[in-house]
Order: C-alpha cells, then sequence, then structure tokens
C-alpha cells in the first residue's frame, strides 16, 4: 500500500485511519497468489508478536513509519475458516529496519510467521499480494489455508531531478503524470519557476549550491529515485557526489560513455565506494532509440519504472519471434 502524502505530513494522519482499515474490504474469495518464496532468513531478531508493546496504535505507527521515510508490512488476516472467523480483519504491522511490531492477527504462530517472512516480502518490490499461509510457512498446517492480504506501508515514489533543461522539464512532467512525486532542481532560478510547472505533483527547487539542494531533498535515500540530467560535468559530479552519501532507490545520469565515465571516475579517485558506483545507472535510461527530449524522458522512466517494479526492460513480444525463429530452424534441420 502506497501512501500520498498529498499537501504534506500534516494530512497523513487524517487520511491513515481510513488507509489501514480499506483492506478490511477484500474478499474472501480473493485467492492466494501462487509460486510464493520460502523466506531465505528468518528475522529472530524483531521482538515477537507477544511481547510488543501496545500502547501505539496502527494508525499511529503507520504515521511515524511515512513520517520517517522508511517501509514497513501490514498484513490483514482476510480469511480463516469458520473456527477462527472472529479474528478476520486483524492487523499486524512490521516495521522490519527497526525489528518492531504493532498489533496482532490474534495469535501468536501467525504473527511470528508474517514476521519470519516480512523481508522476503519487501524484497520482491511487490506492493499487494494475498498468500495462504502454506505458501510461506507450510509447519502451520492448522493455519493452511487462512489467507492473509500483505501491503508495502511507504510513502508514493519520489523523483528528485536534478537539471531542469529540457529533458529535465519533461521527465518532471512524465514523473508527475505517472503518480511519482517529482521534485526538480537546479541552480538558475528561472528554470523553475512555477508558471512553467502548473502541476501539483512538482515541487520547484533553485539551488543556490546544487549539493546542499540535493542532500535536503533526498533525505535517507528511502523511496527516492535520483535523475541527474543537468547541463555539465561539473554539475554532475556535485550532485551524484552528494547521492552517493544515502541509499537512494535508483540512480541515473545522463549522458555519453565518455560524460559519463569522466564522472565516475572523479568520484572514484574521491574515494566513493566502488559498489556504490555500480549501481549507478550511466547512461541512465533504457534504449528505445530516443532523440527528442519527450523521448529521452520516456527512456529515463521507462528504467525507473523497471527498477521499482522489478521489471527486465525487454520487449513482451520477444518470446513470440523466440518461438518462431525455433520452429524455423526445426525445419531447416527436418529438410
Amino acid at each position: 500500500m502506497a501512501f500520498a502524502s498529498g499537501g504534506g505530513s500534516r494530512r497523513l494522519s487524517q487520511n491513515i485511519a481510513f488507509q489501514v482499515t480499506a483492506s478490511r474490504s477484500f474478499s474472501s474469495k480473493h485467492e492466494a497468489s501462487e509460486g510464493a518464496r520460502v523466506p531465505s532468513k528468518q528475522m529472530s531478531s524483531i521482538e515477537p508478536a507477544g511481547n510488543k508493546a501496545q500502547h501505539q496504535s496502527i494508525p499511529e505507527a503507520v504515521a511515524r513509519i511515512l513520517e520517517d521515510g522508511s517501509i514497513a508490512l501490514l498484513a490483514t488476516l482476510i480469511e480463516a475458516g469458520t473456527d477462527h472467523a472472529t479474528i478476520v480483519g486483524t492487523k499486524l504491522l512490521v516495521h522490519v529496519s527497526e525489528s518492531a511490531t504493532t498489533g496482532s492477527l490474534g495469535t501468536e504462530a501467525l504473527d511470528n510467521a508474517v514476521v519470519n517472512y516480512a523481508a522476503t516480502f519487501l524484497e520482491s518490490k511487490a506492493e499487494t499480494r494475498v498468500f495462504q499461509v502454506k505458501d510461506f510457512a507450510p509447519a502451520l498446517t492448522e493455519w493452511g489455508e487462512a489467507q492473509i492480504l500483505f501491503e508495502r506501508i511507504q510513502l508514493e515514489p519520489r523523483l528528485v531531478i536534478c537539471g531542469a533543461g529540457h529533458v529535465g522539464a519533461s521527465l518532471a512532467r512524465l514523473a508527475s503524470l505517472l503518480g511519482y512525486r517529482a521534485t526538480l532542481i537546479d541552480d538558475r532560478a528561472e528554470f523553475v519557476r512555477r508558471e512553467y510547472f502548473p502541476e501539483q505533483g512538482i515541487e520547484l527547487v533553485a539551488a543556490s549550491s546544487w549539493s546542499e539542494a540535493v542532500q535536503a531533498t533526498v533525505g535517507n535515500g528511502h523511496g527516492v529515485c535520483v535523475a541527474i540530467v543537468t547541463r555539465g560535468h561539473s554539475e554532475d559530479e556535485q550532485c551524484l557526489r552528494a547521492v552517493m552519501t544515502v541509499d537512494a532507490d535508483y540512480v541515473g545520469l545522463i549522458g555519453s560513455k565518455r560524460r559519463t565515465n569522466i564522472v565516475l571516475q572523479r568520484l572514484r579517485e574521491s574515494g566513493a565506494k566502488e559498489e556504490k558506483l555500480a549501481k549507478v545507472h550511466a547512461p541512465v535510461g533504457l534504449d528505445i532509440g530516443a532523440v527528442t527530449p519527450e523521448e529521452v524522458a520516456l527512456a529515463i522512466m521507462a528504467e525507473i519504472v523497471a527498477a521499482r517494479r522489478g521489471g527486465r526492460g525487454g520487449s513482451l513480444s520477444a518470446w513470440r519471434r523466440e518461438i518462431k525463429a525455433e520452429r524455423g530452424m526445426d525445419e531447416k534441420g527436418k529438410g
């Protein structure tokens, strides 16, 4: 469940109660998704459900998680059979990074099973999914057919765009159209005037310092994608250096192979960690033959969406051509 911040954090608490209880309306007819992965590690360090503090409600906990820019799992029991009908609708919030839980599914066994699987679900990049308990905790035979709705709790996706030239402006508009909260930064105030960007989903920042503006906007990097599309090497380097200090979900750098290699090498020589540099998408975007600023923006957003959703960025129809090619080879072989 991705929560939109709308007008800012002041509105979060007004929407949380509705959002958190909305999943009760999910029908028990939802079929559990197939192919659930068995958790590769146990989250035993998270405080057991039976020992957690009960003074904090789930809406309050969700509000705090969103304020912090963190990520959590909200689990709702939506089908439990006639023997356990009274606990249908119960909820457990698992905040993995803080090893904490709020609420309960009504039984410690279910709570612990969800806690153990929370990290695996969050790593999958899925936003919502319905599981049968046997899919992720086969040992709980009594609850095997029960269904639990898993929802990712985090702010709506953010895109920080460094550079408000033609590509940056097009990228901000496209990101806003796709539901991203876009922030457009430039050190030229005339490039980030509100009359150029009437869209409410675009925040504009006139930077006196690239590094300071980027750091302030990106924050801890959780749930944030960064696209660096400035006008020169120096600006690119300042922005990328600032992003290297946090753990952003995605970082892309525009430019030719030569230009991006120059910037990456400068950061490497100044001590940037190689594992951080290796995650930078440079040159940024998918290869769609983009030429115009709007097409380049599309290529960039396509890669960002693929990274966020776990897509491969290939052609969906490639399999059809591959099958035809294989058949053609078989026919030649028979001949």
